[in-house]
């Protein structure tokens, strides 16, 4: 099932039918086996029409799928981030960060944003104008109640300013944290299974309607369990609302490449959907 939140409120996709929930989207969310609860809803909740359909999920209304959750991620979980990482500090003398995080037992978790700095499906994610190399970082991303149980999955866009963070690992907050540096889409995934990890992640980017990227890989490439992940993550905080957790990417543009304002992001993950995005940059520089 799918759970969808928009500017009307909260709306399930489930066996072929749409349902309005009536619900604030935190108190809806934030419970253990959300999965049988949302279908025990289907029972008393009000069926929609194909036309109150449309109204919910126009890009005008759609929203991200998160309320008063933080977001965080982890890094260095795929072999091919901690490759890209090591290269991007070389200069820096950073690189052995890196492989040793990777094989740590302990792994990489920074925060990475609030509700407020999150955009949504067909919304803008932002570059920044200090960085001379930026890129999207396609991740399956976990939605983590309030007891630290996973109960959904969603698509998460980690923007990352790759020569920043290169430059000197200490940078990775001004990297990785400011205006619109994530996006998360289009609905939340709820199932009480784990997500396969035969699962496609893929990430097409466009610049002027023609494709200059376009890969996929699977979910089983990843090194550590989401459990794991999510048991780091709670051992010494507390998430009253829950928490949406990054898992770390696998698909890494080339050194020569970097983002434009204008050129449009598309990750695809099986099961959840397509979260679309197109760059900008803050509206302040435009400005001056």
């Amino acid at each position: 099932m799918q759970l969808y939140n928009s500017k009307n409120g909260a709306l399930l996709e489930y066996k072929d039918a749409f349902f309005a929930m009536d619900e604030p989207w935190d108190t809806l969310v934030n419970r253990d086996n959300l999965e049988g609860y949302l279908s025990s809803k289907t029972k008393t909740s009000r069926q929609l029409n194909p036309g109150e359909q449309v109204k919910y999920l126009t890009d005008d209304t759609i929203l991200p799928p998160i309320g008063q959750q933080e977001v965080w991620a982890a890094g260095v979980t795929y072999l091919k981030s901690r490759d890209a990482r090591m290269e991007e500090s070389q200069s820096s003398g950073a690189a052995s960060l890196y492989d040793r995080v990777y094989d740590a037992e302990r792994p990489e978790l920074f925060f990475k944003a609030m509700p407020s700095r999150v955009s949504g499906h067909k919304q803008q994610v932002f570059i920044r104008v200090d960085s001379t190399w930026n890129v999207p970082e396609p991740e399956l991303t976990l939605f983590i109640n309030s007891n630290g149980n996973i109960q959904g999955y969603t698509i998460g866009n980690d923007m990352s300013s790759r020569s920043i963070e290169g430059e000197n690992a200490l940078y990775l907050p001004q990297a990785k944290i400011y205006e619109k540096s994530a996006a998360l889409g289009p609905c939340l995934y709820i199932t009480s299974l784990p997500i396969g990890g035969d699962a496609a992640i893929r990430m097409v980017i466009k610049r002027d309607d023609v494709k200059v990227y376009d890969d996929s890989t699977a979910v089983s490439r990843i090194k550590r369990s989401f459990t794991e992940l999510a048991g780091y993550l709670y051992r010494e905080c507390d998430f009253p609302n829950g928490c949406f957790l990054m898992t770390g990417t696998c698909l890494v543009p080339s050194p020569e490449f970097t983002l434009q304002e204008g050129d449009m992001v598309e990750i695809s993950i099986d099961h959840i959907g397509t979260l679309i995005n197109t760059i900008g940059i803050n509206p302040k520089h435009k400005a001056k």
